[in-house]
């Protein structure tokens, strides 16, 4: 009886072996008006990956502490458990960024004209795209190199689409309406699958979380959040703030969605109810006062809907109202009515608007008072840490 396959590996053999797989970090391309997250995520992601570490089991011992395996960020919750560490052979995969690996030009007739650079390096390996579809302008363009880039035989594909633009319009309430959540998935859906299988896509705070439905079964939706940046500022927060928080919702869908992330702060959910003519917003449920109260929601457009939920607040007795939305939309630059000045003169003043940059202008935006950048950077790393770059030796 052959028993070759009984025997441990040679230790030789395994540093071999992480070689080999060191030389093929994952390559990391990405739209233009997204390079300075994309050139962040491959930074951090290198950072933590781990040369070859070796564990065996031990029941009687304690499991390895994760400074022990070379993660020291105390402030970035790691996605691999100790217990995972103390019993597997494992290394973390670093991330190349490509920043001039795709040439974005144009015809003479505005239609795109584009170039993946050293195309055949991808043969084989795990290959990112981080997107941005903030303007109808950029979306073909991205959708040609998406529909490309898993034919050259790769051996992976993530499209990371931090806002789904056309989330809002996910159902028809009246004949004729068309819902272009539906359009926007079927066409993703189209990506090609891989020699590893679907391709997936990577949302952060889709508006509604039934939407993973509207994709077809030849691709793999990811849903992820942005809350856990939120969870971190909180923490910075001073003592008198922090320990007289409440959590505000400006409508009940923003309630359904989130209101499981906070289950240990008080709840206050908002509505809008018809006065006359008028549509007020009241609260429905919770107390505000001598709170300092933060409203949640996945987007704002326009910003009329938490300036009203925020005067409703204020006029029950709230201490502070401050607000965090993962998609700065803002169009038309309505993010005026929040500063400063234009929040004196509408009486309606946010101590905080926390942001993120899934949207390529969120960043000035963010230079004005009282919004704060909070980069997707960490969670985006974080979910690609806690399972697309762990590699079993």
């Amino acid at each position: 009886m052959n028993d070759s396959y009984s025997k441990p590996r040679n230790p030789k053999r395994i540093k071999m072996d992480a070689k080999r797989l060191s030389r093929f970090p994952a390559l990391l391309f990405c739209h233009p008006s997204m390079e300075d997250l994309a050139s962040a995520i491959a930074a951090k992601c290198s950072r933590e990956s781990l040369s070859l570490t070796c564990f065996t089991p031990n029941p009687g011992s304690q499991s390895q502490t994760l400074d022990s395996v070379g993660v020291t960020d105390s402030s970035c919750q790691h996605p691999l458990s100790e217990e995972n560490l103390t019993h597997v052979q494992m290394r973390l995969q670093p991330v190349e960024f490509q920043k001039n690996g795709i040439l974005w030009d144009s015809f003479k007739d505005g239609w795109p004209n584009l170039f993946i650079d050293n195309v055949k390096q991808c043969a084989g390996r795990d290959v990112i795209f981080l997107g941005s579809f903030h303007s109808p302008e950029v979306v073909f363009e991205q959708l040609s190199l998406l529909y490309t880039m898993p034919r050259y035989l790769v051996r992976s594909f993530k499209f990371i689409l931090p806002y789904f633009p056309t989330g809002t319009m996910e159902r028809v309430d009246t004949e004729g309406q068309v819902a272009t959540a539906k359009v926007l998935a079927m066409m993703l859906s189209s990506i090609p699958s891989t020699a590893h299988g679907p391709a997936q896509i990577v949302i952060f705070d889709i508006h509604a979380l039934q939407e993973r439905f509207y994709f077809s079964d030849t691709i793999i939706p990811r849903l992820e959040s942005a809350i856990p940046l939120l969870h971190r500022e909180m923490l910075k927060l001073p003592h008198d703030v922090k320990f007289n928080l409440a959590i505000a919702f400006p409508d009940e869908g923003a309630h359904k969605r989130f209101h499981g992330m906070f289950e240990d702060f008080p709840l206050i959910t908002c509505i809008k109810v018809r006065n006359g003519d008028k549509r007020v917003v009241t609260i429905k449920e919770g107390e505000a006062k001598d709170q300092h109260i933060i409203i949640i929601d996945d987007l704002v457009q326009s910003g009329g809907t938490l300036r009203n939920c925020a005067r409703a607040l204020l006029e029950k007795g709230a201490a502070s109202v401050s607000a965090f939305v993962t998609h700065a939309v803002f169009p038309q630059n309505s993010w005026r009515a929040f500063t400063t000045a234009e929040a004196a003169a509408s009486s309606v003043k946010f101590e905080h608007f926390w942001i993120t940059d899934s949207i390529p202008h969120a960043r000035t935006i963010a230079e004005h008072a009282p919004f704060k950048l909070l980069s997707l950077c960490d969670v985006i790393s974080e979910t690609l840490l806690g399972y697309d770059l762990v590699q079993h030796i």
